[in-house]
């Protein structure tokens, strides 16, 4: 690629831990390799960061092995329920779909809300409605449920009283993707299927401007994975880009401070990856692995 371009992707912290087969982790892994390579080749043509965030999210979420799209975990009730968003750093738009199913792929939906509504998120049957005004297709909604999900819900049903949450680094897992382009463009997308046996109704970081995804041409791209709610709290993608704007650090320091920030303020868990302004980037995670 050109000097001037990166891409990062991550397939969520926590993910892997529970994975003890190396087998499966070098499918995880060969997957993550795969999928940037085809965002590298819109990046040497000359493509948008936009772009390239937006294929690597769709094909992350086409992937099984990954908790988003049709890798998505079940909720309490045993359905697939989806967030995502995509912002661009040029402009700071942003799109963002929340609580949806019988869409294939999530970020679609969040990049057609950046580019034709006037609202930055849309969520449930209104998400869907401005879908197929849109003709954006539908799938069914079986979909998105693969049996090893299907499989993962009923022991974790079995096992646990329903009102007890399940341990916070087998429950999380996200997508995401951040690049630069050669005209010096910013962009991030984030995609997941959630918390396994989230309440209905549960939103977390993902879709979230400033939470779990930031774009700013001035600052940073950022995609964030990990405990939603502490995501939230901390407002920890604008926090790092509020680092990078204010303190003049470069990626890697301000996701090292920003993961600090996470654990020390709300004993929060989960990763980061970030391309910033000019050109450095940064990778950071409090799990024991991730993507």
């Amino acid at each position: 690629m050109p000097k001037n371009c990166l891409l990062m992707i991550h397939g969520g912290a926590g993910e892997l831990d529970k994975v003890h087969d190396h087998s499966a982790i070098e499918q995880c892994l060969l997957s993550l390799r795969t999928i940037l390579q085809c965002g590298q080749k819109i990046l040497r043509r000359g493509g948008r960061a936009l772009d390239a965030v937006e294929t690597c999210a769709a094909l992350l979420e086409d992937d099984p092995l990954f908790n988003a799209g049709r890798g998505s975990v079940l909720n309490e009730r045993g359905e697939v329920r989806m967030d995502a968003a995509i912002m661009d750093g040029r402009t700071c738009a942003a799109g963002a779909a929340a609580d949806i199913y019988g869409i294939a792929h999530p970020v679609k939906l969040a990049r057609l809300i950046l580019e034709h509504s006037p609202h930055v998120m849309l969520a449930g049957a209104g998400a869907l409605l401005f879908a197929r005004r849109h003709k954006l297709g539908l799938v069914p909604g079986d979909y998105h449920v693969t049996g090893q999900r299907r499989a993962e819900y009923r022991a974790l049903r079995a096992r646990r009283p329903r009102s007890k949450q399940v341990p916070a680094d087998k429950r999380h897992g996200t997508i995401g993707a951040v690049a630069r382009d050669r005209y010096g463009n910013l962009a991030a997308a984030t995609s997941t299927g959630g918390m396994a046996c989230k309440q209905a109704g549960r939103i977390g970081d993902s879709p979230i401007v400033g939470a779990g995804v930031y774009a700013d041409n001035q600052t940073c791209a950022v995609s964030a994975t990990g405990h939603g709610e502490m995501f939230m709290r901390t407002v920890l993608a604008k926090h790092v880009a509020d680092l990078i704007a204010l303190r003049k650090l470069d990626a890697a320091t301000a996701a090292r401070l920003a993961l600090n920030h996470l654990h020390r303020k709300v004993k929060g868990r989960g990763g980061l990856i970030i391309i910033d302004h000019k050109g450095r980037y940064g990778v950071r995670y409090n799990t024991r692995t991730m993507a």
